[in-house]
This record gives structure tokens, C-alpha cells and sequence, in this order.
């Protein structure tokens, strides 16, 4: 068990988004999650990201725990423990969210100077080793406004890589995306996906669902409402998946 999140629960304003979800990935595993939108999806993403707080649950990393409720209350670990487990985790957003101000090059090679104290040599190295992967090389000397949406993104997933994180996740990374570009970023996730990158996809593209993910997980209002291998869910005897994944 690589990640696990136990028994997860997440309100905004006394309304709940999160009711009880449990989910656990494991080394090499591609999960997506699928579901309707306000579902809960992307929030649990971002509760495993620390970006939001659980209100109670547990979850750990390779046995260390990131947080846990006992009692009622429920309690963080040590900022040091929060931070190691942050930088074994990369985040991809749907909006690209790169410095509009510094070159695709200084987007890449920041955090790996600043977080990892990695030599500014190797970072460049590191760097341009990853344009090259998602295709886009040529472009190191550019910025953000000067690339379409499916390079910004691809950028942004280069950039993820650079601090060589676990576990990759992705919050909808194609839904501002028209369908060509939404192409280009999903043949980078397939091939992270076959050098068997540890991947957890929030998505509305249902073929990279069945196709790529090695477990599909359906919520809805905050539930997990279906989960398993994509052939089961994508032939569900359950109604509402049916409906949902037909559509």
C-alpha cells in the first residue's frame, strides 16, 4: 500500500463535500476518478496535497501519517513530516498555473534549486531532459502567453516531474482544453502511465478511464458509489454508473 485515506470527511460553510471516502493507491497504479462535477473529487485530490485540511480521517504515505483523528480531533503531523510527504507528491492543475513572468526553462528549474537545493547545472540538465520527454525542447526559451493551452500544460506536467515526485496527480488537467490539445497532454499521461508512474487522475476524458487507468473510482455527492478495474465499471449492473459512464 503506497497511499491510503481512510474514512476522509470535508465540509465548506457546515456543507459536506467529503462523507466518509476511503481509498488507498499502490506503487505503479493508475486510479481514475470520474463523477459528476461538485462530486468531491477534486477536493480529496487536494486534501491528499495538503491544500485543504480534512475535517477527520486518516491518511498515510508508505506507513507515515500525514494526519489522524483520535477522540474527535483531528491532528497533523509535524510541519518536517507534512513537507517530506509533500515533495513526494506532484500536483498538476487544470489551469497550467506556471509563472507568466519567467521562461518555460525558469519555470522548470526554481523549485528543484530552491526546495531540493539541486545545482543549478543539474537542474538545467533535469530540465531540458523533461521538455524533451513532452516534446517540447524547442520552446525552453519561451513564456507561458507564448504557448498554446495543451503546451502550457504539458510544461506544467514537466514541471511536476522535475521535483521527482512519487506519485503524480492530476486535478482535471484537460478540461480547459479543446480536443486536439487535449490529445497532446494525454499522450504524456499515457506514456507516464506505461513507465508505470504512480497516477491519481481526476477526468471527464472517459476513453483515458478505460483505456490507461488500472482502477476507476465513480463518486457522486460526496460518496464513492462504485470502484474497480475499468472492464467492471465501464459494464456496471449499478444504475446510476451505468447512466453515468453511457453518457
Amino acid at each position: 500500500m503506497m497511499l491510503s485515506a481512510t474514512d476522509i470527511h470535508k465540509g465548506f460553510d457546515g456543507l459536506g463535500v467529503l462523507k466518509g471516502i476511503s481509498l488507498s493507491i499502490d506503487k505503479g497504479q493508475v486510479m481514475a476518478l470520474i463523477g459528476p462535477s461538485g462530486s468531491g473529487k477534486s477536493t480529496f485530490l487536494r486534501c491528499l496535497n495538503q491544500l485543504e485540511k480534512v475535517d477527520s480521517g486518516l491518511i498515510t504515505l508508505d506507513g507515515e501519517t500525514m494526519c489522524q483523528t483520535k477522540e474527535g480531533v483531528c491532528t497533523y503531523a509535524d510541519e518536517k513530516t507534512l513537507r517530506a510527504i509533500s515533495l513526494r507528491m506532484g500536483m498538476v492543475f487544470q489551469s497550467f498555473n506556471l509563472f507568466p513572468h519567467r521562461s518555460v526553462l525558469q519555470n522548470l528549474i526554481d523549485a528543484p534549486i530552491r526546495v531540493k537545493k539541486m545545482p543549478k547545472a543539474q537542474a538545467i540538465e533535469q530540465a531540458k531532459a523533461l521538455l524533451n520527454k513532452v516534446g517540447l525542447l524547442n520552446k525552453a526559451d519561451q513564456y507561458p502567453y507564448q504557448l498554446s493551452g495543451g503546451q502550457a500544460q504539458r510544461v506544467a506536467i514537466a514541471r511536476a516531474l522535475c521535483m521527482q515526485p512519487e506519485i503524480m496527480c492530476f486535478d482535471e488537467p484537460t478540461s480547459a482544453l479543446d480536443p486536439e490539445l487535449t490529445q497532446e497532454v494525454l499522450a504524456v499521461m499515457r506514456d507516464l502511465a506505461k513507465e508505470k508512474m504512480t497516477m491519481m487522475v481526476v477526468t471527464h476524458e472517459m476513453s483515458f478511464a478505460r483505456d490507461v487507468a488500472d482502477h476507476v473510482v465513480f463518486m457522486e455527492g460526496g460518496h464513492i458509489i462504485e470502484e474497480g478495474p475499468p472492464a467492471q465499471l465501464f459494464h456496471s449492473q449499478n444504475q446510476r454508473t451505468h447512466q453515468f459512464v453511457g453518457a
